[in-house]
């Protein structure tokens, strides 16, 4: 058991070590911003929204704050909600000639998501050929710099697809446990100055609640019609991208950038059980990763408290550095020291790990019963089919513009 125990410390000590590397090592996206040579050029930015009356005028006020941006194009989709989003989007737009307002009718194709489908659309209607082609959920918050740095990074970086990881906002103790896994799990897990030189699809990270491409390259690969029955579509289409050989590059986005995800322990059990059974490429891929972390994560803070000699001791080495790379992570996201919250968040990080893992089970269960869903809408259940859906299949109803 002492050897055990004393590779699982091991392990969290190398994880910790490789968190601590990219907290110094990996620029912010501002910083990357800053080494451009001109201004951006033009600025198109598309933001899927279904049932977001509640975030959606505040992310519209963001917008119509953003500067530096001199030509900028903003089309939002009302996905067929049925909470009047439309309607308090128009109210918040209040005329600005920059913003076009579209509307959805009825569900998605067969073997579409509805994010995807409804992107798909905004993309068809940017018909963006230069600049940036940028994607934003609507729980996204932006500085008023925002746009600005995101677009002049995207040509310094050389990708096609630059993903300005946001701080991930957390209120309740069910967000404040896990949403700070997901950066977490890249950034004690990647060397990502190499992974974003690298155009090897296992080693792409992003996020989808904000993605900066190059228009054309977008374009090269199918758009978001090539991920359209992905439950994760935006590491898809980074994989997509590499497959392709192009680049990908994740970078902080500091203060840039916050979104809180989900609100509550119910919104957040929801949001993780519709993707995470995808998360590894199915169910060995989750068995295999659910065992590595109950090793590294689970196995020495069980040893601190019950082990004796020197199995406690390496189980508080190993309890030591799992809290340590999840503090330098979240540090990293939020370019900023942790607060008492997030401290003690990290102190509970092998309850996250457990809460993380009943929430894999519970989302393979889910999958395997053909009840997983999002927003009303079940998801498909074979998002790695051949069968590629029709380019015109995301055609969900007309435009128009606000009044």
């Amino acid at each position: 058991m002492e050897r055990i125990v004393a590779a699982a410390a091991l392990a969290a000590a190398a994880r910790a070590g490789l968190a601590l590397y990219n907290r110094a090592a990996l620029p912010s996206v501002a910083a990357v911003a800053a080494r451009a040579a001109a201004p951006p050029g033009p600025v198109t930015v598309c933001i899927p929204a279904r049932n977001e009356r509640d975030r959606l005028p505040e992310l519209i006020a963001d917008l119509r704050a953003q500067r530096g941006v001199s030509d900028l194009r903003i089309l939002i989709l009302d996905d067929d909600s049925t909470d009047g989003t439309a309607d308090v989007g128009a109210a918040a737009i209040d005329g600005d000639a920059r913003f076009e307002l579209h509307r959805g009718t009825g569900d998605p194709p067969p073997g579409w998501v509805g994010k995807q489908a409804a992107c798909a659309r905004l993309a068809e209607l940017a018909d963006a050929r230069t600049g940036a082609l940028v994607f934003l959920d609507a729980d996204v918050r932006l500085a008023p710099d925002a746009l600005v740095a995101a677009a002049r990074a995207l040509p310094v970086t050389g990708a096609i697809l630059l993903s300005p990881w946001p701080r991930q906002l957390a209120e309740s103790m069910a967000e404040r446990l896990m949403q700070p896994l997901l950066c977490w799990s890249w950034a004690g897990t990647l060397p990502m100055p190499l992974a974003n030189a690298s155009t090897r699809p296992s080693t792409a990270v992003a996020c989808g609640q904000f993605l900066v491409f190059d228009p054309e390259g977008y374009r090269t690969i199918g758009g978001h019609a090539a991920v359209a029955a992905s439950p994760t579509e935006d590491l898809a289409l980074a994989r997509e991208l590499r497959k392709s050989g192009a680049h990908t590059v994740t970078l902080p986005a500091g203060d840039l950038v916050s979104c809180r995800m989900y609100r509550g322990a119910a919104e957040l059990d929801a949001g993780y059980t519709r993707w995470l059974w995808s998360a590894y490429g199915g169910l060995p891929g989750s068995i295999a990763v659910g065992a590595t972390l109950a090793f590294v994560d689970v196995l020495p803070v069980l040893a601190a408290l019950f082990g004796r000699g020197r199995v406690r001791t390496n189980g508080v080495i190993g309890y030591s550095a799992a809290v340590g790379s999840r503090v330098l992570a979240r540090s990293m996201e939020t370019a900023s020291p942790p607060n008492r919250a997030e401290i003690l968040a990290a102190l509970a990080h092998p309850v996250a790990i457990v809460g993380y893992l009943l929430l894999t089970v519970k989302s393979h269960r889910a999958h395997r019963r053909g009840t997983a869903s999002w927003r009303g809408r079940l998801l498909p259940t074979d998002p790695w089919s051949s069968a590629t859906p029709s380019r015109g299949a995301p055609m969900l109803g007309t435009a128009r513009r606000p009044r």
